[in-house]
């Protein structure tokens, strides 16, 4: 015990680091991935908007990106994340690959939120006149907002467990600390003791997901 409390401040910044981390990645995975959501399902056969050739080529970016681990994936584009913030390594070094490693991620889960969206719903508006803008943000996106809550809340956890794997490369965080400490130094109460926060941080983010969820599908 007095081991942990002498490593509360460590504990602390390695905690403030795994949220920073998980925080900018997924609000820029999200800005990216929604409209790459929303532009699977609109160019699909049949759909608001079919073009098979933004679609084919989307469906193949997007599945060779998520076939990668994360881990190759973060080795695979250092030059790009150097090139972009100028490291690879730290922080700042592991948000870039993280980015591109949740942004096809969040795109697939829009795309099966958005396809839960009644069609009968989206052919009504149409004949009765309400253009393509207004059918996706006034029916499919608001429709789907308890789908997309909780398909952003899979995207978090998913975000927390590569943030863990980054910690192999010295990205920091949690996953770092359980890596020096609790392997390379054998040191079981922190190893225990990070296992413990990541379980708590992951149930935080379902429960929250979930109410939120419940709470949008009830003034739906």
């Amino acid at each position: 015990m007095d081991r942990l409390v002498e490593l509360l401040p460590l504990f602390y910044q390695s905690f403030e680091e795994t949220v920073i981390m998980v925080g900018v990645s997924l609000f820029i995975a999200t800005l990216l991935g929604i409209p790459l959501g929303v532009l699977l399902v609109i160019t699909r056969p049949d759909h608001l908007a079919p073009n098979k050739w933004v679609y084919h080529s989307l469906n193949v970016i997007i599945n060779v990106i998520r076939s990668l681990p994360f881990i190759i994936l973060m080795v695979a584009i250092i030059p790009f994340t150097e090139f972009v913030v100028g490291t690879s390594i730290g922080v700042e070094g592991a948000i870039v690959p993280l980015i591109v490693y949740t942004t096809p991620y969040i795109a697939r889960l829009m795309e099966t939120a958005l396809l839960e969206v009644d069609r009968g719903v989206i052919e009504a508006y149409q004949a009765m006149g309400a253009s393509r803008s207004q059918i996706i943000f006034r029916i499919m996106i608001r429709e789907a907002r308890p789908g997309i809550v909780l398909c952003l809340t899979i995207a978090t956890i998913g975000l927390i467990g590569a943030t863990a794997m980054a910690g192999a490369v010295g990205a920091g965080g949690l996953g770092d600390l359980a890596l020096r400490y609790g392997y390379q130094q054998w040191d079981i109460e922190v190893m225990i003791m990070t296992v413990i926060i990541l379980i708590c941080l992951v149930q935080a983010i379902q429960s929250l997901g979930n109410w939120a969820a419940k709470k949008l599908k009830k003034t739906a």
